[in-house]
């Protein structure tokens, strides 16, 4: 099979490349492959947050400079808004819902951890948080727990499967031609050719959206590391929700390293989950993240404790995925060596449903050897920095998982603790380990 353009994965950055091509240039021919189905993997599964970047301003900033962080980070705000369009246009009913995201303490030590990123953000002149009492927060979410907030208004949340057949469906509608049960088995750089179990594919260009996945591509490998990320939701519980105040669709996650997020759905179910749970070694990425029960076991409780709503509602729904983190939690795009150009998206760290959108913009001008603002963004300039090698890295991010997890458990129980040895070292009001996003 001959195209001008091969894409290898049909999750989000997959799927808008693809529709970015065809916008730019209609008359492109693309052949996107999917080894599952598309949306199978963590776009299909994750929480639904649709978030922009300004959480990360100071890392943008430190990268690279004050201007192109704030270009990026704007183009992040403008791209929640256009899943919003995307969706209203092609009636795509994927549940968009831009009821904001509240970034919460939910213990002593995570109070005020947004203000690096409020601060950073009013030096630009821009106001994207608006920064809530405990009380504020409580009567908001319904749970005494949070201690305090920074709330975005421009976030949004989607159902994020419904989202990626929608993708697949106007894509389909484009003209792009779409194999999923189709996994890449060989990529020849030279010739530019893909090959998979049942042919292959010569293309001019070639993308890999392989998500987490991308950890087995040689020159990417020590860029990520892969930690699961676990779901649970509830039975419907609109009822529960009107009673506890918390009505208004708010995304909600803390401000732990091993955070929890969760938010309401359309049918009036929590969908709750944590990241941080299983590490992979090397590039094994494969059934065990997709569900564990001791991890299920920790969410139904974690759940209570956070939406106290949710006491006495069963579970109904259970489901993991990988997550693809970087070292300083940002993306990054680049060109892999090869006579014709391979280009690659990947390292969200949890934060793929609004960025991969402007990642779509990215590699579709690189495939096409576009000299734009999108080409020519920060962000494209391969891999920023690098994990140590395996097994080193493997073990390490075992013995930093235990060391945050007891850290973290003590700071739910409002003491703080050292966070090697898990020693409690006191109260501490601002946080004497404070996270930052």
């Amino acid at each position: 099979m001959e195209a001008d353009v091969c894409i290898v994965g049909g999750g989000y950055t997959g799927l808008w490349t693809a529709l970015r091509i065809k916008e730019l240039q209609p008359d492109t021919t693309v052949v996107l492959i999917e080894s599952d189905i598309c949306g199978g993997g963590p776009s299909g599964r994750n929480g639904g947050f649709a978030l922009s970047w300004w959480p990360k301003i100071e890392t943008l900033k430190k990268r690279f400079g004050d201007e192109e962080a704030l270009r990026l980070v704007k183009a992040s705000e403008a791209a929640v808004a256009e899943i919003g369009a995307f969706c209203e246009r092609e009636g795509v009913d994927a549940h968009f819902h831009q009821g904001g995201w509240l970034w919460t303490a939910t213990s002593p030590a995570q109070v005020g951890s947004w203000e690096g990123a409020v601060a950073v953000a009013e030096a630009y002149g821009e106001h994207p948080f608006e920064v809530l009492s405990a009380e504020e927060v409580q009567a908001r979410t319904g749970s005494p727990v949070h201690l305090g907030a920074a709330f975005e208004p421009s976030a949004a949340t989607v159902q994020p499967a419904l989202l990626a057949r929608g993708m697949r469906r106007v894509a389909l509608d484009r003209g792009i031609r779409i194999h999923e049960r189709t996994p890449m088995v060989e990529l020849e750089r030279d010739q530019g050719v893909v090959r998979t179990p049942s042919g292959s594919i010569r293309a001019a260009a070639i993308v890999l959206a392989l998500n987490a996945w991308a950890i087995k591509i040689k020159e990417l490998s020590r860029a990520l590391v892969v930690v699961s990320s676990d779901i649970v939701t509830t039975a419907p519980m609109p009822e529960k929700l009107e009673e506890s105040g918390w009505t208004g669709g708010e995304a909600i996650s803390n401000c732990r390293l091993m955070v929890h997020y969760y938010r309401t759905t359309k049918d009036g179910r929590v969908a709750f989950g944590r990241g941080g749970g299983r590490l992979a070694f090397g590039g094994r990425v494969n059934s065990e993240f997709d569900q564990n029960d001791a991890q299920t076991e920790g969410l139904k409780k974690d759940l209570v404790r956070l939406v106290p709503a949710a006491a006495g509602v069963p579970i109904t729904n259970d489901w993991g995925g990988p997550i693809d983190r970087t070292t300083d939690g940002l993306p990054f795009a680049g060109r892999l060596d090869g006579k014709v150009p391979i280009v690659y998206g990947t390292g969200y760290s949890g934060n793929g449903v609004a960025p991969s959108l402007t990642f779509g913009k990215i590699l579709a001008s690189s495939a096409l050897g576009l000299s734009d603002e999108w080409s020519e963004v920060a962000l494209n300039s391969g891999v920023p920095s690098r994990f140590p090698p395996e097994p080193v890295r493997f073990i390490g991010g075992l013995v930093v998982r235990e060391a945050v997890r007891r850290k973290e458990g003590r700071e739910d129980e409002g003491l703080s603790c050292d966070p090697v040895t898990g020693a409690v070292a006191g109260l501490a009001p601002q946080g004497f380990f404070r996270v930052k996003r």
